[in-house]
């Protein structure tokens, strides 16, 4: 029990600390936010009170609308909060990565699938929805890029949709603060057990890259195959 008690109050000021790090971080992209989480306190326990001095409940309504105002606080300042982290990763590389890292249950993500030599990148997450592709970066040159991983996906797994989203505030692209509520919508047409076998067969797939053999460097000029080779057994 006293283990419990001390686990409790080591855990306390951990979660006061990450609160006030992220009311900070917000205060930066939101400078009203104090004023704001103030209003809304202050206008719910109001709204209570009143009410319960109107039917003759001060006391109840009054406690009922406290518990209220704290919960609409905390609920406005988590998308407050939100809004501005999203503010501050927007344009920033990896910042879809960190969303994939976070899109809920029943997903796998695997960043930077495909990379090219100017940052633009893309990553991948499987679901129930299928495979999603992801691509962030120059908006003309990771078309190509995002393309190409398709159509490799479309080669490895033909059997499982695969969906592709550019990360963006431009036409046809998904805002960053969008990106896990669009991913969310798209519709299930794979069973637990395919989501499984198609992780299964694309991490496969990966080990057998990784561990493929190849020459360092490039073939000596003049240098031949010995001729015959290995003869099959």
């Amino acid at each position: 029990m006293a283990r419990k008690e001390t686990a409790a109050d080591a855990a306390n000021p951990g979660r006061l600390k990450q609160i006030a790090l992220t009311y900070k971080m917000t205060r930066r992209a939101d400078k009203k936010i104090g004023l704001v989480l103030a209003a809304v306190g202050i206008v719910t326990f109001g709204v209570f009170l009143a009410i319960g001095f109107l039917i003759g409940y001060p006391i109840y309504l009054g406690v009922l609308g406290f518990l209220l105002a704290f919960l609409a606080t905390a609920i406005v300042f988590g998308r407050r909060a939100e809004r501005a982290a999203f503010g501050q990763m927007e344009g920033q590389p990896g910042a879809a990565a960190a969303v994939l890292d976070n899109v809920g249950r029943g997903w796998s993500t695997t960043p930077a699938v495909a990379m090219n030599r100017n940052q633009d990148v893309v990553h991948r997450a499987v679901g129930k929805a299928g495979i999603v592709l992801i691509a962030e970066g120059n908006p003309n040159r990771v078309k190509s890029l995002l393309a190409a991983e398709k159509r490799r996906m479309n080669r490895i797994v033909a059997d499982v949709p695969v969906h592709d989203m550019v990360v963006g505030t431009g036409e046809g692209q998904i805002e960053l603060k969008k990106l896990r509520t669009t991913m969310l919508k798209l519709p299930r047409v794979l069973t637990g057990p395919q989501v499984t076998a198609t992780n299964d067969r694309l991490r496969a797939l990966g080990d057998l890259m990784s561990n493929m053999p190849l020459p360092k460097g490039p073939m000596p000029k003049g240098m031949k195959l010995p001729k015959g080779g290995p003869k099959a057994r």
